[in-house]
């Protein structure tokens, strides 16, 4: 099977889709299926890599975005995929490259969307507050999904809290739920040195990995740093990440007992920092996965997850869920870090080892096979 995936904001800070994109191209790779990637970049280039053919397209960067980049150049990328005649397409963009599921429809070629954000979710962080009381921002997430759910075979969604929104609408789609590297991620990482360098001489260590971006709302983990120093509890967090809101970060946390590291890209180091923690915290309320999460869980480090996001459901009881204000973060750190070490550790192990990212491919190579068999037989309705 020849399998194309596209995508616009991948990067080298771009976390969890770079991420994804990569598990599944290696395992398709790993099952003898041949892979295309085609990502924006700095400038052209096309070279192998262990996941497979990677095409970067020159494209500009967004404004106020970090430095990510969106494809433009829509025409190059239709002939890209042409050359190489894919069996199935998967796309991961609600932006210019939405529009590739009507190409393939028109080829007769299956094709999957990734739905790796919620619309409703991204409008109601980015808009003005002012503006986001006054539209009617679900009927405009309606509207946009039921447009990318008639250009594509199949919708994927990583979560129950994914799916939500093109349930709403009436729309169908497919849970596949993303994995872990259960040996780059676990708990044999972890370091005392690791802790101690990095704790600064507090007894606990947490960690935000997350990209310092309006609608992750780092801010939480910041005033909830505040509130447990206030009550006297020695805790230091280091923030693992980078965006276009790092420097109001760095001065809300003046004098908090708080490290900026920016993005860590020592795959090694961020391992870890990972597995050395106390906890990880990811307070962002639209996460419709949270991959670093379910990789602290593999490192054997219980999370602090934003109650109205997906994140409660892939964490489970291994992590604890918190409602959106600062209190009630400090008040989940807080349980968390009272929990048996030894337990928690094995009870987030344990979690993790429920998602590998062996389960996502077999889930994925199986609904391009059974979409591939319902095109054949339209094609040829004779054929048994």
């Amino acid at each position: 099977m020849r399998i194309a995936h596209i995508a616009n904001f991948y990067g080298p800070t771009s976390g969890g889709l770079r991420t994804a994109m990569h598990a599944l191209g290696a395992g398709y790779q790993e099952r003898g299926h041949e892979m295309l990637l085609v990502v924006p970049g700095p400038t052209d280039a096309d070279e192998e890599t262990p996941y497979g053919r990677r095409v970067t397209v020159k494209s500009p960067t967004v404004p106020l975005s970090g430095g990510y980049r969106v494809i433009m150049r829509t025409r190059e990328v239709r002939g890209i995929l042409t050359g190489f005649a894919p069996d199935v397409l998967e796309v991961s963009d609600r932006t210019t490259l939405r529009s590739l599921g009507g190409w393939a429809s028109s080829r007769g070629i299956p094709s999957a969307f990734f739905a790796h954000e919620r619309a409703d979710g991204i409008m109601h962080a980015n808009l003005p507050s002012w503006l986001d009381k006054r539209l009617p921002v679900e009927g405009m997430a309606d509207w946009h999904n039921k447009g990318t759910h008639r250009r594509f075979t199949t919708v994927v969604c990583t979560t129950e809290y994914a799916r939500a929104e093109f349930t709403r609408a009436g729309l169908e789609s497919v849970k596949v739920p993303l994995g872990v590297d259960l040996d780059r991620f676990h708990p044999r990482n972890a370091s005392a040195d690791v802790h101690a360098r990095y704790a600064e001489g507090a007894e606990f260590l947490i960690l935000m990995a997350s990209r310092l971006s309006t609608e992750k709302r780092p801010e939480l983990a910041i005033e909830a740093v505040r509130l447990l120093t206030e009550r006297g509890r020695s805790v230091h967090l280091v923030s693992a990440g980078t965006g276009n809101i790092a420097p109001q970060m760095q001065e809300l946390a003046e004098g908090l007992p708080i490290t900026f590291l920016g993005f860590v890209s020592d795959s090694e180091l961020f391992a870890r920092l990972l597995a050395s923690a106390d906890a990880v915290v990811a307070p962002g309320p639209i996460e419709t996965f949270g991959l670093a999460a379910l990789e602290a869980l593999a490192s054997g480090t219980p999370a602090v997850v934003n109650a109205a996001s997906a994140l409660p459901e892939v964490v489970g009881d291994a992590g604890q869920a918190a409602d959106g204000t600062p209190e009630a973060f400090a008040e989940a750190i807080e349980a968390i870090l009272a929990r048996e070490p030894r337990s928690r550790r094995k009870a987030s192990r344990a979690r993790a080892e429920t998602m590998p990212w062996s389960a996502t491919v077999d889930r994925m190579l199986a609904l391009h096979e059974a979409a591939l068999a319902a095109t054949q037989q339209e094609r040829d309705p004779g054929r048994n």
